[in-house]
């Protein structure tokens, strides 16, 4: 299928241009979101993909946190157990009719509807903790297209936006927070974090470090040793002597494993 980027980039332009962009939230998400096309786009031609497949790749990077938007009118925060799955909500605003037309809202990118069901799994699924095993080859290779790019730009969000902007907490609280013994456990299996075993604002940073760990294409690896992002996220300070343990002994073992 042919995407004209041009017209989904005015699209999404239009689509977000009813919310508030001096909201940091709001900024946050839309400079986000163009980071993570440009990354699919990016990832998918390092694997091969030709220009056509790469277009789409680009746009489910595009769409996947349309329901950030709306997650944060309603709610005030990105924190999906606080709210609703914005993961489900941004396939739920895509692909259900509304208005009294009954179109959907992914009509406004892109006009063709033979790839709907790859881009409404990419995004509903993006920010699952692992993919079902049914998924068939090529919706898989999209989506783990989709989720090495979001987690690429969720560690370099760590690092250039407040914390108070990303985790809802203020510097203070996360300087000294505790650390969860069950989410360094996790680290040292070379696994991302589940949200139930996150309790404290270090071991939510601590899942966004391990997110490292799960990176199926080598190009990905490539991009967070290139951006750096990662090193300075193991070498913040912790006012906790015991958390700052913790996070020194981690930072030597993942710069040996991944040569960061």
């Amino acid at each position: 299928m042919a995407i004209d980027r041009e017209h989904a980039q005015q699209a999404f332009e239009q689509y977000v241009s009813d919310y508030d962009a001096r909201d940091p939230k709001i900024a946050l998400k839309i400079d986000h979101t163009y980071r993570v096309a440009t990354l699919c786009d990016r990832i998918a031609r390092a694997d091969g993909m030709g220009p056509t497949e790469a277009d789409l790749a680009w746009l489910t990077g595009l769409l996947h946190d349309i329901g950030r938007f709306e997650q944060v009118r309603r709610y005030g925060t990105f924190n999906d157990a606080a709210s609703v799955s914005h993961a489900a909500l941004g396939a739920k605003l895509l692909f259900e009719p509304y208005g009294p037309s009954g179109n959907l809202l992914i009509r406004s990118f892109v006009e063709q509807s033979c790839d709907d069901e790859l881009i409404r799994t990419a995004v509903a699924l993006h920010s699952s903790y692992r993919l079902p095993d049914d998924l068939d080859g090529e919706t898989r290779r999209y989506c783990d297209i989709l989720r090495d790019a979001d987690k690429i730009d969720i560690v370099r969000v760590n690092c250039i936006c407040p914390i108070e902007d990303i985790y809802g907490v203020s510097e203070s609280d996360m300087v000294n927070s505790e650390l969860s013994d069950a989410c360094v456990d996790t680290f040292y299996q070379h696994l991302c974090l589940p949200r139930s075993i996150r309790k404290h604002p270090a071991d939510i940073m601590l899942g966004h470090i391990c997110f490292a760990w799960e990176l199926v294409h080598p190009a990905s690896i490539d991009i967070v040793r290139e951006q750096g992002h990662l090193a300075d996220m193991l070498d913040r300070g912790w006012a906790r002597p015991a958390t700052q343990a913790k996070f020194d002994a981690m930072g030597r073992h993942m710069r040996q494993e991944l040569g960061i």
